[in-house]
C-alpha cells in the first residue's frame, strides 16, 4: 500500500502539468509544477513544515509552543496547518494590504492574525520586525523568520528540485520563478545547477520590486511601482537568496500578469493566483529568448481562490486601470 504519513507526509511530490497553450505557441515545453496541490494549497506548504521541524531539532520549539511569523498570508496558512498537526499556537503578522480571503482563511484554520498598516522593511514598525519582537517577547516561542531562515531554501533544495530533476529525466534547461522569501528559486537552483551548470536559472519580477534591478545591475533599487500582486517582490535581498546562482530575470507589469491568469482560466481552465501569472509570463518570455525545443519549468504557486475579493474582481481591477481582455 501506498499510505501518507499525516499532513507532513502530504507536503511535496506535486505533479509536473504542461501548460498546453503556452507550449504550442513558443515551440517549447513550458511546465508548471502543480505547488497549489500540497495540502495546505501552495508552495509555501514546504517552507512551513521545514522550518517548523527546524525548530523543534534544535530544541527551540518545545511541545505546546508557538510559532510566531509575519507573512503575506500562504506562509502563514502553511504555518496554521502544520501547527495544528503538530500541536502548536499559531500568530500571523500580516500587511493590511493582503487580500481578506487569506486573512479570514488564517483565522479559520485557528491562527491568532495581527493586521498592521503596510510599510518599508527598513521601517521598525514593519510586521516583520514587530513579528520578531513579539516572539521574543513569549516563553517557548519561535520566530519562523522565512525571509532569513535557511530551512526555507532547503526545503527546495531536497525537494522540490530533486523532484523537478527526476520528472523532467534531467532535461529542464531553465527553471523561473518568482522571489519573495527567496527559498525556491535559490534552493531549486542550487540542486538543478549542481546536477548541470547550464540550466538557466531565472528570477521573475512584479513592478515595485528591486530584486530585477539587483540581477541585472548588481543594485537592490526598487522600479517603479507598486504591484497588486501579494507575497512577491522585494526590496531587499535576503539570507535565502544571498549568494543564489541567478542567470537572468525577467519584470512583468500587472497587466501582463492578469492577462496571463485571466487567459489561462478561460482557454485551459486553470484558476490561478497572481503569483503563477508573473512565474508564466516570465517562462514564456524565456522560451522566446531561448528559442523553440527547450524545457522550461516553472512553479503553480497557488489557485486564485484567495485573491477573488482583487484579481478575480472587475471593480478593483477596473480601479487599477487594468483589462482581463
Amino acid at each position: 500500500m501506498e499510505i501518507k504519513a499525516g499532513f507532513a507526509g502530504s507536503v511535496g511530490n506535486t505533479p509536473l502539468i504542461r501548460l498546453e497553450g503556452l507550449s504550442a505557441e513558443t515551440g517549447c515545453e513550458i511546465l508548471g509544477k502543480a505547488e497549489f496541490m500540497n495540502p495546505g494549497g501552495s508552495v509555501k506548504d514546504r517552507a512551513a513544515l521545514w522550518m517548523v521541524v527546524d525548530h523543534e531539532q534544535s530544541g527551540a520549539l518545545k511541545p505546546g509552543g508557538i510559532v510566531v511569523e509575519g507573512t503575506a498570508g500562504n506562509t502563514g496558512i502553511g504555518l496554521a496547518h502544520v501547527c495544528n498537526a503538530r500541536g502548536y499556537g499559531c500568530v500571523i503578522f500580516m500587511p493590511d494590504t493582503q487580500s481578506r480571503e487569506k486573512v479570514e482563511l488564517l483565522r479559520t484554520l485557528g491562527a491568532e492574525v495581527r493586521l498592521f498598516p503596510a510599510v518599508p522593511y527598513a521601517n521598525p514598525e514593519n510586521y516583520q520586525h514587530q513579528a520578531g519582537r513579539y516572539a521574543a517577547s513569549l516563553p517557548n516561542a519561535v520566530w519562523a523568520n522565512q525571509f532569513d531562515n535557511l530551512a526555507n531554501r532547503r526545503a527546495h533544495e531536497e525537494t522540490t528540485g530533486p523532484e523537478i530533476w527526476r520528472q523532467t529525466d534531467g532535461r529542464v534547461d531553465a527553471f523561473v520563478a518568482a522571489v519573495g522569501t527567496g527559498g525556491t528559486l535559490a534552493g531549486v537552483g542550487r540542486y538543478l545547477k549542481s546536477r548541470r551548470k547550464d540550466v538557466e536559472i531565472v528570477l521573475a519580477d512584479p513592478m515595485g520590486s528591486a530584486l530585477f534591478n539587483w540581477v541585472k545591475h548588481g543594485r537592490a533599487e526598487m522600479s517603479p511601482g507598486p504591484s497588486i500582486t501579494e507575497g512577491i517582490g522585494n526590496s531587499r535581498v535576503t539570507q535565502n537568496l544571498a549568494g543564489a546562482e541567478i542567470d537572468d530575470a525577467v519584470q512583468v507589469t500587472d497587466q501582463e500578469m492578469v492577462h496571463m491568469v485571466y487567459r489561462l482560466l478561460r482557454e485551459e481552465g486553470w484558476f490561478f493566483g497572481s503569483s503563477t501569472g508573473i512565474n508564466l509570463c516570465a517562462a514564456v518570455a524565456t522560451a522566446r529568448r531561448l528559442g523553440p525545443g527547450h524545457t522550461i519549468v516553472s512553479i503553480l504557486c497557488d489557485t486564485g481562490a484567495k485573491y477573488q475579493s482583487r484579481l478575480f474582481n472587475g471593480e478593483f481591477l477596473a480601479a487599477k486601470g487594468l483589462r482581463t481582455d
